[in-house]
């Protein structure tokens, strides 16, 4: 027997899960003006080496690249940020006017150790609002996050934020935390070593050197003007939506393109691994890319993490179940039912017995599926043209003419 790969998952009785986080998000996309893109799942590895950074953990460690036939090193997408600034670069976007804002569900792809919540393929959903550089773009993605999580019901999130700076004020930043970590640097891990010379504010978010992140020096005390203005500015605005957080200055973020706002959604009862959703301000990857300077701002959220969320809130939609589940008397009348199903199909949710089980069996089945209605397809239904229409929540039964089951159905559904 074939088994599928390791770090990645079949996705089957949760499949309605899924579908209905996937329709409230879009829900709350485009009800705020966002509109659906849709990216490759493998780039050029250039992509990812450029924007990325290649000092980060997913270029060094995780990305899944390859050469293929024709020579050239193809990458799958570890994250969608990169790709969707690709393709605003590539179509010029920025003709059509600005901000452009989209946002994304797919999968992601990473060389991780599989745990809880994190696989090496993953999914996301994510958001980008591309070309103002204002607090208030900042604030609306924000809330964005918040309001996504919110429509499919989950309350005991946590909002952290924090800025990173920018390329005036992050140097001297970066210094101090060199200057701190010195004396201590044979006591941190292995990675965190290797972070200190090629990615130093990463020592910041370590797993394992929590207590040393504790005491470090705030890059808040740091920040230049512009940068303290901007902060302040989406702290106010989180003021005026009611919206709680919490400054933390350990949330950096591990790509190299972030500057100033980043933020963090954790679901607490998760565990060391309980971030759900993060994002932040990335004023300068479209440039890198090739494009006019662009000040953008977004955010990705772990749709398997979220679905850990909800069903430790215990906050699962029901699953489908069918309207109408049509038995036949005998086997001749199974072409009429048929007909009668695809009918009723335009409407409704219709099942229909497809394994030739005789009559007592048909209802048990509708029964396990938890048919609201079983309508019943006999030889003298058909020859009357009136069939009967049980109602499985009470056992009431009517004899009805089909026009009148459409009606019926369309009343009390």
């Amino acid at each position: 027997m074939i088994k599928k790969i390791k770090g990645t998952n079949d996705v089957i009785e949760d499949l309605y899960i899924w579908e209905w986080v996937e329709e409230k998000f879009r829900n709350v996309a485009k009800n705020l003006g966002f509109l659906e893109i849709r990216t490759p799942i493998f780039e050029a590895t250039e992509l990812f080496n450029r924007s990325v950074g290649t000092d980060t953990d997913i270029v060094q460690k995780e990305m899944y690249t390859f050469e293929d036939k024709g020579g050239r090193s193809i990458t799958l997408r570890p994250e969608g940020t990169a790709s969707v600034m690709r393709a605003f670069v590539e179509h010029s976007l920025d003709s059509k006017g600005l901000p452009q804002k989209f946002f994304y569900i797919g999968s992601m792809f990473r060389y991780e150790r599989p745990q809880a919540g994190r696989l090496r393929q993953f999914h996301q959903y994510g958001v980008e609002l591309i070309g103002s550089p204002l607090p208030i773009a900042d604030a609306m993605v924000i809330l964005m996050a918040t309001e996504s999580l919110k429509a499919i019901g989950l309350s005991n999130f946590k909002l952290k934020i924090n800025s990173t700076g920018c390329e005036k004020c992050r140097p001297r930043y970066k210094e101090a935390l060199r200057e701190y970590y010195k004396p201590i640097l044979a006591k941190l891990c292995d990675d965190c070593q290797t972070r200190y010379d090629k990615n130093i504010l990463r020592l910041l978010d370590c797993k394992r050197d929590v207590e040393y992140a504790k005491s470090a020096p705030n890059i808040i005390d740091y920040l230049c003007d512009d940068c303290k203005s901007h902060f302040e500015g989406v702290r106010r605005l989180l003021d005026t939506l009611g919206l709680e957080y919490e400054i933390d200055p350990s949330i950096v973020r591990g790509l190299d393109y972030y500057t100033r706002t980043v933020f963090e959604i954790k679901y607490p009862s998760l565990g060391a691994q309980d971030a759900i959703l993060g994002g932040g301000r990335y004023d300068h990857l479209v440039e890198e890319l090739g494009g006019k300077p662009t000040p953008s701002v977004g955010f990705a959220a772990g749709m398997e993490r979220i679905m850990i969320a909800l069903k430790a809130e215990n906050k699962l939609p029901s699953p489908p179940i069918p309207d109408v589940y049509v038995v036949t008397v005998s086997e001749g009348q199974r072409p009429h039912a048929l007909k009668i199903s695809r009918e009723l199909s335009k409407t409704f949710s219709v099942d229909v017995d497809l394994m030739g089980r005789k009559l007592k069996s048909q209802f048990k089945n509708a029964s396990k599926e938890g048919a609201r209605y079983v309508l019943v397809v006999g030889e003298d239904e058909i020859k009357s043209g009136t069939y009967t229409l049980k109602d499985m929540s009470n056992g009431n039964q009517m004899k009805l003419s089909l026009e009148d089951v459409m009606k019926h159905l369309e009343k009390t559904l």
